[in-house]
């Protein structure tokens, strides 16, 4: 339905699609790692992590648009069969995928729309112990991408489990905080919503509706901040002119760069979930619905976009790039190429509503809201420099 709708070729291996009508087309598949994926309603007594409905949403946004960007790449979806990614529980057979996966090198992008906050794991041990698995990744040239989270800087200790417990003050999420990753947060994008050409700063959202008209604005839930874990990285060492201060003694900042990611400038996802659940509601009631069109939100979106431009650079070079972070900030560097390769985010912040933890303000250069920007604002000029930028040394 996805594919129609937008006149995409669709993938070898979705539904329909098979035997001799997947000749020279992108493959899917769906990788199953760790045993069967849980199916269980929420109930009395349950955390409200197994809502198939509310996954389905997560993984369909993933594929979709990952797809949407390279609609020629190969895409696997790999389950796992723990619901809670957020803490430690969740996370060790999620890592023990993404080593399964560079170890035979089924992937050359890896794109997580999760996180959890960083206190939310106990020590920093226990995250030191998932870095092995992101070294491992880099060592195999898999790149890693992650949301930066929809909390602007705001976690909690352990989410969406019932009455979560917020970390005090400023947090950021993991894996996003990891060195390793690249971290990416979310935009309004500003655009005519007919054409996508022009900026518009008269339609909805509010956070438009500004003068003078800005192409894309900081999105009020993007993720940003500074690790409490990680040390900022010697490719965070020199920013752009402008660039926002790190605070003295701050660790690694994020994220690294933004996409469009907020609800109201939302994307189209078409959801063909068998069954329904409470996280599924009818466009503007308050029925539960299933199967349809749905405007999703959230740096869940941002991530995946962003890999399908990396795995277009990935065939740009003719090998995978791997590790891109060093790349992104010398790219950013040179102001020609930031100019031209990058949309620098200046308006905008990730204030919470009713919070009383301070947010962080958008403003030239790299920021602790949108990063360095939008990348691939001249998407041609952006991917080739990308895949002539990295470095086999980074």
């Amino acid at each position: 339905m996805f594919d129609k709708a937008f006149g995409f070729t669709p993938m070898c291996g979705e539904e329909g699609v098979s035997g001799a009508a997947c000749s020279g087309l992108g493959t899917f598949r769906r990788l199953n790692l760790g045993g069967s994926v849980f199916h269980v309603i929420p109930g009395k007594g349950t955390t409200g992590l197994q809502d198939s409905s509310g996954w389905a949403i997560e993984t369909a946004l993933d594929v979709e648009w990952a797809h949407t960007m390279a609609p020629k790449a190969n895409v696997i979806m790999v389950t796992t069969p723990t619901a809670e990614t957020l803490g430690v529980q969740g996370f060790p057979s999620i890592f023990k995928g993404i080593d399964y996966l560079s170890n035979n090198h089924l992937a050359d992008v890896i794109s997580m729309s999760l996180g959890s906050g960083e206190e939310a794991f106990g020590s920093p041990q226990n995250l030191y112990n998932f870095e092995k698995t992101l070294q491992n990744a880099r060592a195999h040239h898999v790149t890693v991408l992650a949301s930066s989270g929809d909390g602007g800087p705001e976690n909690s200790y352990k989410t969406p489990v019932k009455n979560p417990r917020p970390i005090p003050g400023q947090s950021v999420g993991f894996p996003a905080s990891s060195p390793l990753v690249t971290a990416v947060g979310g935009t309004n994008l500003c655009t005519d919503p007919a054409t996508g050409q022009t900026v518009d700063n008269v339609s909805p959202p509010v956070a438009c509706q500004i003068s003078p008209a800005q192409r894309e604005v900081a999105w009020s839930g993007s993720g940003g901040g500074f690790s409490h874990v990680f040390g900022r990285p010697s490719y965070q060492s020199t920013l752009p002119a402008g660039s926002a201060a790190f605070p003295a003694g701050a660790g690694r900042g994020l994220p690294d760069v933004s996409l469009n990611a907020a609800p109201r400038t939302g994307v189209l996802e078409y959801v063909s979930a068998p069954g329904t659940g409470p996280y599924f509601q009818c466009p503007d009631t308050m029925t539960a619905c299933s199967a349809g069109w749905y405007v999703i939100g959230g740096t869940s979106a941002s991530s995946p976009e962003l890999a399908g431009i990396v795995a277009l650079a990935d065939e740009a070079a003719g090998r995978d790039l791997g590790f891109i972070n060093p790349a992104l900030y010398r790219m950013a560097n040179k102001p020609a190429t930031y100019a031209t390769d990058f949309f620098d985010v200046t308006v905008g912040n990730n204030q919470q509503p009713a919070s009383t933890t301070p947010g962080f303000n958008a403003g030239p250069g790299w920021d602790a809201v949108t990063g360095l920007g939008t990348p691939g604002f001249n998407g041609p000029k952006f991917i080739a420099d990308l895949a002539a930028e990295v470095k086999s040394t980074d």
